[in-house]
């Protein structure tokens, strides 16, 4: 398989593993890595999501475009199809930690766009090419990009189709942690193990609520904030971890 998936210590570490082709995903890997992030979604032994690319040069330069170019084309298949691994499914709450080397590129990028800490070596490069092949980013970032970053940012990522370094990304405000290539797996896995000794529920509830209450009136978001708050504070873990606050 181009996907690994392996899950340890409550972390499920998905790989896209085609480094000869800089890790471009074929059609079959699409499906490969949406179906990882199924099995990772339903396993309750699962916490978080580790999400890397083999070897140094790329992270994900996207599809590989002399296989899905000729497909779209023809119509032999729908680019909705892709939409389970830019993780556009509903009900997708557990924590996607990204760590990005070397080229982060089109559907790549817009991978990383999904998930919720990114961490990046310092020689990352990346880039939307599309536009400039006469086509857009539409695995998720003509939706994300301007909900996380100002406005200018985005344009100037989607409209140029220009290559940038990470230190710029995370200037935008796209990168968690920028970082020595050989310090990058390391940190990556600290967020993970971190994260996955944080109560379950609560950081799934952090997570629903980030990606369902922005388009919420006020009014309407503090009653939702509400009932998730409610969910989070009545659940086992949450009396355990005041039992022993109190406890000290």
């Amino acid at each position: 398989m181009s996907i690994s998936y392996e899950v340890r210590e409550q972390i499920a570490h998905i790989c896209v593993n085609r480094p000869e082709k800089l890790n471009a995903l074929t059609l079959a890997m699409y499906e490969q890595l949406a179906q990882a992030f199924v099995c990772a979604n339903d396993d309750t032994d699962v916490r978080v999501i580790l999400l890397t690319g083999a070897g140094d040069r790329a992270f994900c330069v996207g599809a590989d475009l002399t296989e899905s170019i000729p497909a779209l084309a023809q119509g032999r298949f729908d680019i909705s199809e892709w939409d389970g691994a830019h993780l556009k499914q509903a009900n997708f709450y557990k924590p996607v930690v990204a760590a990005i080397n070397g080229l982060c590129m089109g559907g790549g990028f817009e991978i990383m766009l999904a998930a919720d800490i990114r961490v990046a070596a310092d020689t990352a490069v990346f880039s939307l090419p599309e536009a400039s092949l006469g086509f857009t980013p539409a695995g998720g970032t003509l939706v994300r990009l301007t909900r996380q970053i100002p406005y200018a940012f985005a344009m100037e990522l989607m409209m140029t189709a220009e290559r940038f370094p990470a230190s710029r990304l995370a200037e935008m405000g796209l990168l968690n942690r920028v970082v020595p290539a050989d310090e990058l797996a390391q940190l990556a896995l600290a967020y993970a193990k971190g994260i996955a000794r944080k109560g379950k529920i609560a950081i799934s509830v952090i997570k629903e609520a980030a990606l369902t209450l922005g388009h919420l009136s006020f009014q309407e978001a503090f009653a939702r904030e509400a009932a998730l708050g409610q969910r989070a504070f009545t659940c086992e873990e949450a009396k355990a971890g005041l039992a022993r606050f109190l406890a000290r």
